[in-house]
């Protein structure tokens, strides 16, 4: 008893007492006001040393929230890209909405157990809501259902396994197996096809036309061939904004492939879903809700904080089928009605992620979000004519909010890649790059909802004095 009673003053600590938590509390909003109110100032890619971390080293004793704060303000948060700057326009940032945070919080304090409905029904009625909302958006019946996940990478392997699983593909009968993608899919793609063990099927990458588009003819006819060679068809896999472009498949022509001859429809669309909002880009993706299964990523195009993704399938009943597993320990649980998310997922611990998106659909409503996608949509239209006008060349016309464009005539990517190097160092604004067909490409992502009129011109002026300067950089041909 005197052990225990000595464990229990110590065990105490971990919960703090009123005065200390408005303390540490009070310093934290300081801090997260500074950053937020500088951000529009920050540069959107920095340089530095992480020399306090370095001796930061976790111990027995516990240390100051300043001494915390004062560590993530020098060498966490001002070192690297900043995804949450308008001015980060690289690989697909999403911005981080300030209103998440306090999702975040609430679930985080209060604990919820989300993954059955016996231990929180408020919890997984608020999930419920935000996955049947993304199935009115996607046009999808009324039988399809999904889940949250931390991203698109279990998204895909979620949507992927439920493919095999309904499908039957087994050690027996894989190696006949088919799955049909381009080269554009996402790398994420991959690892789920791996995981799953569907790396042993026939991968079959189907030409892109001009746009990086997969051509369906081309589909149709690989297919064709296939199916007369003893192969199995099983699987397509297309793309709604692609990575490296933008590029959207031409989904309805895909869709009605796939239901011709009876194969399973994914279509990765996390970046470009939900831009079905948009009634001018509802054309343009017309054909997705025809797909067996999608994956969306709220952290991309709806400005939700890294760690939000979402799986749906047409038919729930086949998600159920390849998720649910019941535990003795769980029979308490069994006679609830809901769906249980621990059932649609390969998640069992799950907190209450759907309050991060849950609570800033409530506060703010729908229309800002879509007015914020549009405006990203026209604001890359506005850079793409502004990056020719100063001499660039454009892979192709943007289909989503990603302009990829190169300086002309660099036959060995000397100029761009000294481009890109000189842009990095400069950091107001942060581009990426990427190499098609053995040329390197700068890329312009505009996604993040602090990214407006200004940070594109911004972004504009600094590749023109960077390009002077990579240009008069280069080595003369006599040397």
């Amino acid at each position: 008893m005197e052990r225990i009673n000595k464990l229990e003053q110590l065990a105490r600590l971990l919960e703090s007492s009123m005065n200390q938590r408005r303390e540490a509390r009070e310093k934290a909003d300081a801090y997260i006001d500074d950053f937020l109110q500088n951000l529009p100032q920050m540069h959107g890619y920095s340089t530095g040393r992480l020399e306090k971390l370095e001796s930061f080293q976790i111990e027995e004793g516990g240390k100051s929230i300043d001494s915390i704060l004062d560590v993530l303000a020098s060498e966490v948060d001002r070192i690297g890209i900043n995804p949450a700057s308008g001015r980060h326009l690289g690989y697909i940032p999403g911005g981080g909405l300030w209103a998440s945070s306090i999702g975040d919080q609430l679930a985080a304090i209060t604990n919820r157990y989300a993954g059955i409905a016996f231990s929180s029904p408020g919890a997984v009625k608020i999930e419920d809501h935000v996955i049947k909302w993304m199935v009115s958006v996607i046009g999808y019946p009324d039988n399809a259902y999904g889940n949250l996940t931390s991203g698109g990478s279990t998204a895909n392997l979620i949507a992927i396994k439920a493919a095999r699983d309904h499908r039957k593909i087994n050690s027996g009968n894989i190696t006949k197996a088919v799955i049909y993608m381009t080269e554009q899919v996402h790398h994420c793609v991959h690892k789920a096809i791996h995981t799953t063990g569907l790396h042993e099927a026939e991968l079959h990458l189907i030409p892109m036309n001009g746009k990086f588009q997969m051509d369906a003819d081309e589909l149709e006819t690989q297919v064709l061939e296939d199916d007369s060679n003893g192969l199995a068809p099983f699987l397509v896999i297309a793309s709604a904004g692609t990575t490296d472009t933008g590029a959207i498949d031409p989904l309805d022509r895909i869709g009605s492939v796939c239901e011709k001859l009876k194969i399973w429809f994914h279509v990765d669309v996390a970046y470009g879903g939900f831009f079905m909002l948009v009634d001018s880009m509802k054309k343009k993706l017309k054909g997705i809700e025809r797909s067996d299964s999608i994956v969306l990523d709220p952290h991309k195009t709806m400005f939700i904080p890294f760690g939000s993704g979402a799986v749906l399938l047409r038919d729930r009943n086949i998600l159920l089928a390849s998720n649910s597993y019941r535990a003795n320990y769980m029979k308490d649980t069994f006679d609830v009605e809901e769906i249980n998310p621990a059932d649609t997922g390969i998640e069992l611990s799950r907190h209450n992620r759907s309050l991060r998106m849950w609570l800033p659909l409530q506060l703010y409503g729908i229309g800002p979000l879509r007015a914020a996608l549009e405006e990203k949509l026209l604001l890359c239209e506005y850079f793409d004519k502004q990056i020719r006008r100063l001499g660039f060349e454009t892979a192709v016309s943007p289909e989503l909010s990603i302009s990829v464009f190169r300086w002309p005539a660099d036959k060995d990517n000397s100029v761009n890649q000294r481009l890109i190097a000189l842009v990095h160092s400069d950091g107001r604004v942060f581009l990426s790059s990427t190499v098609i067909d053995g040329r390197l490409w700068l890329r312009c992502a505009i996604i993040c909802h602090r990214t407006h009129r200004f940070e594109i011109d911004l972004a504009l002026q600094m590749i023109s004095e960077k390009i002077d300067e990579a240009l008069s950089s280069q080595p003369s041909p006599y040397e």
